[in-house]
């Protein structure tokens, strides 16, 4: 089994034999607190990926290292991180977490001090405006896609009445606009919606004012613990119909909770989280097959969104090696015309577009066997 990568806490700029700089990665990352749980997700892939990275022999004599940060989800904590991150020399480029606020809140810091910025947020407002985020990429999948997918889904199974519960912040609310709009194209409507607070445990009064027009389908917004709780809360309301969840609720392979047993329970998000399901026929899906597979054996099981954080350190380290360079003007450029089949799915960013993950990476999963299966 791969070393995990170190954890470098030096204010030095590390160099190897030939006199080239390290590649030092700082990561403010949610590792306590509602998203926790994805937090933690994202610093196992950043390790792991760092120590697969350097044992492939792709950087030459360089090495890279990851420095991670707990922000606990507060955007003040998170701006003395990402402000002390973007002075320090040695670091290459920063991952961000799920926490939109947090990597808003240091946008001008980031771009005064050019350093390359890769969003792990669901938040589509996290690079705009463009003008001004110049320096911030983001890789997740977007509300306004998993709205698509979640709908073309709907209307194939002819369900036409739906609530829509969702958590009370940028995405949630994002989510359930889209999910609305796009109802509308196919026919349906939306005939109950409630939002519950970030921080909330007891979901039963949403739960029961979404179910209250009598829908066919709910669909669910929200990280994957309290997307738990909201399925709990719907079908202790006495609703046992279909259910969907977006894509920022995938959380862990193996169902507990409310997901054990969980029929009719669907999930918009990438093949990764079933892989066991696809037919490695590319070098592509081989990879991520590969990676699903080192990921549980050092982990004991596997996280939807981990993927998401082992592409962004891939990105650098390809920006790196493409360019030569650890110049923040240079990486940048070459993350705008990053064009890879990553873990998490095709990833294509342009110097319009600094949101890279393609829609046509998302398909439906289900719940079935105590574990997340291809849809049919």
């Amino acid at each position: 089994m791969l070393a995990v990568a170190l954890i470098s806490t030096s204010a030095c700029t590390p160099a190897n034999a030939k006199n080239e700089a390290d590649i030092l990665v700082a990561a403010s990352l949610e590792l306590s607190g509602s998203a926790a749980d994805v937090g933690v997700a994202y610093q196992r892939a950043l390790e792991l990926r760092a120590a697969q990275i350097n044992a492939s022999g792709l950087l030459g004599r360089r090495r890279l290292t990851v420095r991670i940060k707990d922000n606990r989800g507060d955007p003040a904590t998170a701006l003395s991180q990402l402000t002390a991150f973007t002075e320090d020399p040695a670091v290459t480029a920063i991952v961000t977490g799920t926490c939109a606020e947090c990597t808003a809140g240091a946008a001008r810091a980031i771009e005064e001090r050019r350093v390359p910025t890769i969003a792990l947020s669901p938040v589509a407002d996290v690079i705009a405006p463009p003008a001004e985020r110049r320096y911030i990429f983001r890789l997740a999948p977007s509300a306004d896609d998993d709205a698509v997918v979640l709908t073309g889904e709907l209307g194939r199974a002819g369900q036409r009445r739906v609530a829509v519960l969702s958590s009370d912040d940028a995405y949630g609310r994002h989510g359930a606009d889209a999910t609305a709009r796009e109802a509308g194209k196919i026919g349906a409507k939306v005939v109950g919606r409630a939002q519950f607070a970030p921080a909330d445990t007891d979901l039963g009064k949403p739960a029961r004012s979404a179910l209250a027009g009598g829908p066919d389908a709910v669909v669910i917004w929200g990280f994957p613990s309290q997307a738990a709780l909201a399925l709990g809360a719907v079908r202790d309301a006495g609703y046992h119909g279909q259910v969907y969840l977006d894509a920022a609720a995938a959380g862990e392979l193996f169902l507990g909770g409310p997901f054990a047993g969980a029929d009719a329970t669907a999930l918009v998000f990438t093949p990764t989280l079933a892989i066991d399901d696809v037919i490695a026929t590319t070098p592509a899906k081989a990879a991520r097959r590969q990676w699903f597979q080192d990921y549980t054996s050092r982990y004991g099981t596997y996280h939807g969104h981990a993927s998401f954080a082992a592409d962004a350190l891939q990105l650098v380290a390809n920006a790196v090696v493409q360019s030569g360079s650890l110049d923040g003007p240079t990486l940048r450029a070459r993350l705008e015309s990053a064009q890879t089949d990553g873990l998490s799915g095709s990833i294509r960013f342009t110097p319009d577009n600094h949101s890279g993950f393609t829609p046509q990476s998302l398909t439906m999963l289900e719940a079935r066997g105590g574990r997340w299966r291809l849809l049919g």
